[in-house]
């Protein structure tokens, strides 16, 4: 009785991880510290050649780590006055912001009223909507500039920012997320004598955080990164 006993004991046990769902658990981190510094590896170039001297950047001698640290360098960056970096990054700021802000209003707007207000053709412009996306952006660049150029926005802040402020992919985020948001929060803002613009603004937007943030950072980063559009608007010739 009292081996039956110890047998079940043991068998009851909790088991430890094998040997092999430890070598995969070390191998998985391994992997993920190898991405980790290749993901790190340009910020590394970055900071390294920025406060390294102009001979240490051309050696065939590389060392991790510049003998002297240079912040002149950065100094000099900003004090350039045929490079105006930062007058630049000031310029990218509020054009990103702006074309960010109007963007997610815009859409968020269209994405509602495709998902929850009800009209007749409200599928054809869905539909509409994502014929726009399989439209190559070279394809538009020429007419949105000659719509720019007629309109006398060259060298100008809406030039630059009007045209980015409409999209059809965040369009389509909207939508999709409205159409999964739960009615009954709707249907309560309406008993209150809330209308459509009133459940918006006071329960669908400070419940919808989560995807404005998330498409207000890709909108950002899209319109930090842009080069032709500006490039081309944002000179007189």
């Amino acid at each position: 009785m009292a081996a039956i006993v110890s047998r079940s004991t043991q068998s009851g046990r909790p088991r430890g991880p094998s040997a092999w769902a430890i070598i995969r658990l070390v191998l998985r981190y391994v992997l993920l510290v190898i991405l980790a510094l290749l993901f790190l590896l340009p910020f590394y170039l970055i900071v390294r050649n920025g406060l390294a001297a102009e001979s240490e950047i051309t050696s065939p001698n590389w060392t991790f780590f510049p003998s002297t640290l240079h912040f002149e360098n950065i100094q000099e960056l900003f004090k350039d006055t045929e490079v105006p970096f930062l007058d630049g990054m000031v310029n990218s700021t509020i054009i990103a912001v702006l074309q960010t802000a109007g963007q997610i209003l815009l859409s968020a707007l269209a994405g509602y009223g495709l998902a929850r207000i009800p009209y007749r053709w409200s599928n054809q412009v869905f539909y509409a909507i994502l014929v726009t996306l399989m439209i190559p952006s070279a394809v538009i660049f020429v007419p949105t500039y000659v719509i720019v150029s007629y309109l006398g926005w060259v060298s100008t802040l809406q030039g630059l920012v009007v045209p980015g402020v409409f999209s059809g992919f965040t369009t389509f985020l909207f939508r999709q997320f409205f159409l999964g948001f739960p009615r009954e929060l709707e249907e309560a803002g309406r008993v209150d004598g809330l209308g459509y613009w009133g459940v918006f603004w006071r329960i669908v937007v400070p419940n919808s955080f989560g995807i404005i943030a998330a498409l207000s950072v890709i909108t950002f980063i899209a319109s930090w990164n842009a080069f032709l559009w500006p490039l081309v608007i944002g000179q007189d010739s």
